[in-house]
């Protein structure tokens, strides 16, 4: 086999060192909170709140795309530099810090119920950009990584994640039998129940299945999910065990928004696209087709590339310093982080979602991942639409 050659000039990737604006969110916020507790601002506690929402949609609108891709040759040598894997570990301990942080804010502020509130979605968002870099960090086969993956999850209490993706997603990715794949016409709040139900069920039978071929009990210590879960315990167990009862209702309100961060993500990112079965009856190998992609610089730079979706299912493994964009991928309108607001508002999604699916499979709904219970209005609202779509 022919091997890819030297380049002349050493490749340098130019966003080296911009990829350490994700853990440096965790400051941002951080910074925000121990504003708020100098200064009594309590708009300081929205932060992360107006980071998400306003910041970093309007930088994606005004920066634009990246569409290129590091050059065969670099692969191997952007694969192999642990400064890239660095950039995530710093992530987690300041995660830890900005929830502590909060926590004994929310305890010792007489806070009004509203600014409890932005005080709680601010460090659900850190916690739910944790869910990414655990996402990142449980893919890699080191011990270490997969570790800290579940320490990254344990915030918010969704440590079966760690489980499910790898073992579930990776595998029913854009199938019917994915619960976190959404379809064309369910809107993100028939989607949310779904996939949170359905990701937990998957997971407790997947470890339930592993551990069966081991002759154990699902009930074992070695039961993945209960590890990851006795993360959670212990941590919400020692911050309540420092700062009272009064931190629990900050505890579950920021971890149920973390986790709905995750579930809203899941929503875009495979939108009513839909693997054929093949001859032999089983569902295709996943292809770029099969996930949505945008290459808006600002968000893939806080989510570590997590936008090059279809690369990521090809090759789970591959860092996300190396993930590559793919022309015949369908492209978001925007980042992730401006697309979930879309998600939030069903009529917007739909006005500029479906018109996008309808065009990629040409108007042929046949091929589409439908919601089942809205089958027969779906064909029939689409239907003229469908056709010029084809045409």
């Amino acid at each position: 086999m022919q091997q890819p050659t030297t380049l002349a000039t050493p490749w340098v990737d130019s966003k080296r060192y911009l990829w350490l604006l994700s853990p440096a969110v965790t400051l941002i916020a951080g910074a925000g909170l121990l504003g708020f507790w100098k200064y009594e601002q309590t708009w300081l506690l929205w932060i992360g709140f107006a980071v998400l929402y306003g910041l970093i949609p309007a930088l994606d609108w005004l920066i634009g795309e990246d569409r290129h891709n590091p050059p065969a040759e670099a692969l191997a040598a952007l694969e192999a530099d642990r400064y890239y894997s660095w950039v995530t570990y710093a992530f987690v301990p300041m995660q830890m810090a900005t929830l502590c942080l909060g926590g004994w804010l929310a305890v010792t502020h007489d806070l009004p119920w509203y600014h409890l509130l932005g005080l709680s979605l601010s460090v659900g968002i850190i916690n739910g950009i944790g869910i990414n870099t655990a996402h990142e960090l449980g893919h890699k086969k080191s011990k270490f990584d997969r570790w800290l993956a579940r320490v990254a999850l344990a915030p918010t209490l969704y440590g079966h994640f760690f489980v499910e993706h790898n073992r579930g997603h990776h595998k029913n990715v854009a199938t019917p039998d994915d619960p976190a794949s959404s379809r064309f016409g369910e809107s993100f709040y028939a989607f949310l129940p779904r996939t949170v139900i359905g990701s937990f069920r998957s997971a407790w039978q997947l470890e339930a299945e592993r551990l069966g071929r081991l002759g154990k009990s699902v009930w074992s210590w070695q039961n993945e999910n209960l590890q990851s879960w006795a993360m959670s315990v212990v941590l919400f167990g020692a911050m309540v065990a420092v700062l009272g009862w009064a931190v629990l209702p900050f505890l579950i309100i920021q971890a149920v928004y973390g986790f709905s961060l995750l579930e809203v993500v899941n929503y875009l990112e495979h939108y009513g696209l839909l693997r054929q079965k093949g001859k032999d009856g089983r569902f295709v190998r996943c292809e770029p087709e099969h996930s949505w992609n945008s290459n808006h610089i600002v968000t893939n730079l806080f989510l570590y590339h997590l936008q090059r979706h279809s690369d990521h299912h090809a090759n789970p493994t591959r860092h996300y310093q190396s993930l590559r964009h793919f022309d015949n991928s369908p492209q978001l309108p925007s980042g992730y982080a401006g697309m979930i607001v879309l998600a939030y508002i069903p009529p917007l999604w739909f006005a500029v979602m479906n018109k996008r699916v309808l065009a990629h499979y040409k108007g042929d709904m046949s091929l589409m991942n439908l919601q089942p219970s809205k089958r027969a209005e779906l064909l029939a609202r689409y239907h003229e639409a469908g056709q010029q779509a084809g045409a």
